[in-house]
This record gives C-alpha cells, structure tokens and sequence, in this order.
C-alpha cells in the first residue's frame, strides 16, 4: 500500500505523530503485559490475578498495531532496503505472537486456580521473548530508518 500513498509534507507530520502514538500505546501495554507476568514470577502476584490485569490490555495493544500498521504506509518506508523488509517481517511476527499469546492467555485463564503446566509456562515464557525481541527489533529499525 505504501507505494501507492503519496502523504504531502503536513500528512507526513501527522502520521509520523500518529505513529509515535501508536507505538507509545501498543508496545506501553505489551510492556504491562510483560511486568505482571514478572510479578508473577516473583512471586508477588498470583496467576489468576496477573491474568486479570493482563486481559483488558490486549485492546491497546491491537489498537497500536493498527495505528503502526495504517501510519507506516504513509511515512514513505522503501519496501527494497534491507531493514524495512526485516521489520515487516517483525510486525508480521508481532501480530502472529500476539494471536498465540491470546490464545494462551485463555487457556492459561481456564485453568483457575490450578498451576500451569510446564509445556504452557514454556509457550509462555518463549512468546514473551519473541514479543520484547520483535518489539525492540522493530522500534530500533524504525529509528534507524527515520534518520536517513
């Protein structure tokens, strides 16, 4: 989509602050997400608990994937370099992780008061790297690209 928008200098502007936005509010609520599963792997939250203040943060972070996704087509990326094509292939895994990490959050939320298994701590525990690999991957190609 990207090579057939053309954003006039003013529209550039407002994407690229839209875009700032989105990333502020999607990878803020991945980060969330992030610190309550730490809490409760410290021992300072319970896992139903966890689960609970997890749940409703899913919404900012879909909302900022969106926003990234519609405001990069109009921030002129060139689809042939290199890092560009990396970091789709990074959103591409942030969206597909974050499917599966829903996915888990529901099982894991099934479960009740009963531990998780460890196959199920292991899915979890990988996606919360793949997601803070993909995250930060992502925003240091984006500052890369932006100073060109």
């Amino acid at each position: 989509m990207s090579l057939h928008l053309q954003a006039d200098p003013l529209l550039h502007i407002v994407a690229l602050f839209a875009h700032l936005a989105s990333l502020i509010l999607g990878f803020g609520a991945v980060l969330a997400i992030d610190y309550y599963g730490l809490l409760w792997l410290l021992g300072r939250r319970s896992l139903p608990d966890t689960l609970e203040h997890a749940a409703p943060l899913r919404v900012p972070v879909w909302l900022g994937v969106g926003g990234l996704l519609l405001t990069g087509m109009l921030l002129h990326p060139d689809p042939n370099a290199p890092l560009t094509q990396v970091k789709l292939v990074l959103v591409l895994v942030i969206a597909l992780n974050g499917v599966h990490a829903t996915a888990l959050h529901h099982r894991l939320t099934d479960l009740g008061h009963r531990g998780p298994t460890t196959g199920l701590l292991v899915r979890g525990g990988a996606s919360a790297v793949v997601s803070q690999m993909s995250w930060w991957g992502a925003v240091i190609i984006g500052f890369l690209n932006s100073r060109h």
